[in-house]
């Protein structure tokens, strides 16, 4: 049976084109395009689909607040797919926060043909959804997670100086990096991470999780070195690499092709993390669509980095910790809500045996 998509977007234009693309893959089929929410309510009692496709700013109710709505009263899958994606980060990352599956970028109408070099990720990202682990209602407003404490005394500072943990995400990320950001302590080993997302975006999510965790959360701008009590964001247009310079390790950026079909890549920083780090690192990969950071996180593991993946039930996307765990990349499987605790409890046992590794 095909995947069942619902339209929501009050352009007609919109609504034409992006019918077009999804029903050509065999796989897909538009059971209905509705020009706004008000509309496409009654579409989904009658038409009963798998994924939804919704625009922001539309008539009679904005795209937020009948998602909204609609996560509380009938949770499923949706993808924003809206100008306000482009420009509007802020506006995307609380559709994520409400229970938004995933986000693409629409083009501005004068370069609207420009969509249909997107119809592959816009069916790879339907076909994701289609499967995706939704956030219950109870979930969406779930208070603060737990901080998990420091070592009285706090990390000894070679550890903190020596240690470095990466982590990896796509599909599903940007709330799973929030929970574990949040729930880790202020003095920690430097944190870099990549999450796919448009340049548009990663200054907004840097600033959100800097605002919600005791870190300093910053993007980063390349040529930064490593310090304690800081996470590092890839910024949305570059590959991200740790190398070593004068004792330390710094950051550089660069404008390569993508890998795996994305820039940034998580398997370039983990690489890299392999590479100039090895044994002294943490490797976290949490949910996402695809197969990205698995193989770097295998060289990890191979270096003698410690390495954790998000469990299946609790990714929204269960892939990229499902390859690294096909490929033996883990050390450990954990569910979301315990991963930042099981990284606490690694540092503690390795700064009791002298950050030995």
């Amino acid at each position: 049976m095909p995947i069942k998509v619902l339209i929501v977007d009050d352009s007609a234009l919109m609504r034409a084109l992006l019918t077009e693309i999804i029903n050509g893959a065999p796989d897909l089929e538009v059971v209905g395009a509705a020009p706004d929410p008000v509309a496409a309510r009654e579409m989904i009692k009658t038409l009963n689909p798998d994924v939804l496709t919704l625009d922001v700013e539309m008539p009679r109710m904005n795209g937020l607040e009948f998602l909204d709505r609609l996560m509380r009263l009938r949770p499923m899958p949706v993808i924003m797919i809206s100008s306000f994606t482009a420009a509007g980060s802020d506006v995307t990352l609380k559709a994520l926060e409400l229970g938004a599956v995933d986000y693409l970028a629409k083009p501005r109408a004068e370069n609207i043909s420009m969509l249909q070099g997107y119809a592959e990720d816009i069916r790879d990202k339907i076909r994701a959804a289609s499967g995706a682990h939704l956030k219950s209602a109870s979930r969406i407003a779930v208070p603060p997670a737990p901080t998990f404490a420091q070592p009285k005394g706090g990390f000894s500072p070679r550890l903190l100086a020596e240690r470095v943990i990466a982590i990896g995400a796509s599909t599903g990320g940007t709330e799973a990096i929030k929970e574990v950001l949040g729930s880790l302590p202020g003095e920690i080993p430097p944190i870099v991470m990549v999450q796919h997302m448009p340049e548009s975006f990663t200054p907004s999510f840097a600033q959100r999780l800097n605002s919600l965790s005791k870190l300093t959360v910053i993007e980063a701008q390349g040529g930064e070195r490593l310090q304690p009590g800081m996470a590092y964001l890839a910024p949305g247009h570059s590959h991200m690499r740790v190398r070593k310079s004068g004792g330390g390790l710094v950051l550089e950026l660069s404008r390569e092709e993508p890998v795996n079909r994305h820039r940034p890549a998580v398997d370039v920083l983990f690489r890299s993390v392999a590479e100039q780090v090895g044994k002294s690192a943490i490797g976290v990969i949490l949910t996402g669509m695809g197969k990205d950071g698995a193989r770097g996180l295998l060289a990890m593991r191979q270096a003698g980095a410690w390495n954790i993946g998000q469990d299946q039930a609790s990714c929204v996307v269960y892939g990229m910790p499902r390859e690294a765990a096909e490929i033996g990349a883990l050390d450990e499987v954990a569910s979301l809500a315990d991963i930042a605790g099981s990284i606490m409890a690694k540092l503690r046992a390795l700064d009791k045996r002298g950050t030995g590794g």
